[in-house]
């Protein structure tokens, strides 16, 4: 084993608070020190422009990727949502970390005296969909940049504006705050471990906005033939959160999906060593959509996946997902 680990990462909050999470497990774990490597990626170049427009499958890992196959660093560490669903020859996921609060949140606007305002009123927080789509009205506008979004939340606001927002997440939340939206829609994994819990105005439920499949899981890529490395890592792999990622990119790829596709995927565990997968894909506008689920053991995770994947292409998926790639010019990015 190495004197030390050479761990790459992206240099926003959320990316930094992943490695260091991964080096915080491995010094416990007994492994050696680890040397945080910051690389800027097109996705961080890319600040400006909405990731629909801007995408490529590697867009955030792209150049972390390739920092790993020319041996400059020995692990990258990911959210695992933006990994694509095929990894580059002589790489692997050699460990991901418990899974944090998969589901997508709903961010209402704060007042200077801490009330939350809609429109020109103070307001509650909400207490199901319908108390939230009474709250934001027909037509609200809602800061997010992900297709998977836009489609699912389009059949609950079919009249919302959405708009892209980018940058870390205390600027998005400024932003907000200040008006630019009367909601945003984020992964809830992130504002808890950034300690925005608070802010969750509401979470969606599953039946309403299926996440992006990996949501939640902090994923530590590696070079396959770095059997050293790999040994390490499993000492703080999380079994749990692994299947279901197992099972959610065994789906995107039956699919054949990118990250940036209206792709909606969700692995949970049931007792003993089963766990359920729910899936949905969603018209870019809202106006059909296929869902399905199945149930197995963790073992058949991958299978579950591949299996759930094809009964959706069976129900229509696959037609959904081809006009989705027409209207967005086969750009897949990744999901905020």
């Amino acid at each position: 084993m190495a004197h030390e680990l050479r761990l790459g990462t992206r240099g926003s909050q959320l990316a930094l608070w992943q490695a260091g999470s991964v080096e915080h497990r491995l010094a416990a774990a007994g492994g050696p020190p680890c040397r945080i490597v910051v690389i800027r990626t097109s996705g961080d170049r890319l600040q400006e422009a909405p990731l629909s427009e801007v995408g490529g499958k590697r867009l955030f890992v792209k150049e972390l990727e390739d920092a790993l196959l020319r041996d400059e660093i020995d692990l990258a560490v990911h959210s695992s949502k933006d990994m694509p669903a095929w990894l580059p020859d002589g790489l692997a996921i050699g460990a991901v970390l418990p899974r944090e609060d998969p589901l997508d949140a709903v961010v209402l606007p704060v007042m200077a005296d801490g009330s939350r305002l809609i429109a020109d009123r103070t307001s509650h927080q909400p207490s199901g969909i319908d108390d939230l789509v009474a709250l934001l009205g027909r037509s609200p506008s809602i800061g997010t940049g992900s297709v998977r979004r836009i489609a699912q939340l389009t059949r609950l606001f079919p009249g919302a504006r959405f708009q892209p927002i980018r940058g870390n997440l205390d600027t998005r939340l400024r932003k907000l705050d200040e008006g630019a939206h009367d909601a945003l829609v984020l992964a809830a994994a992130g504002l808890r471990r950034l300690g925005f819990a608070s802010r969750i105005s509401f979470s969606l439920p599953v039946d309403a906005c299926v996440p992006a499949p990996g949501q939640g899981i902090v994923a530590i890529e590696v070079r396959e033939d770095n059997h050293a490395v790999r040994r390490m890592l499993s000492s703080i792999d999380d079994p749990a959160a692994a299947s279901a990622l197992t099972a959610e990119r065994a789906l995107v790829r039956a699919l054949d999906g990118g990250c940036q596709t209206p792709i909606g995927a969700l692995a949970s565990p049931e007792d003993g060593d089963t766990m359920s997968l729910v899936a949905a894909v969603v018209a870019v506008n809202g106006s059909r959509a296929v869902r399905g689920h199945v149930r197995g053991t963790r073992k058949e995770a991958a299978a579950l996946g591949e299996r759930l994947g094809t009964q959706l292409i069976a129900d229509g998926a696959d037609e959904i997902l081809l006009e989705a790639r027409r209207v967005h010019g086969a750009v897949e990015g990744i999901q905020p």
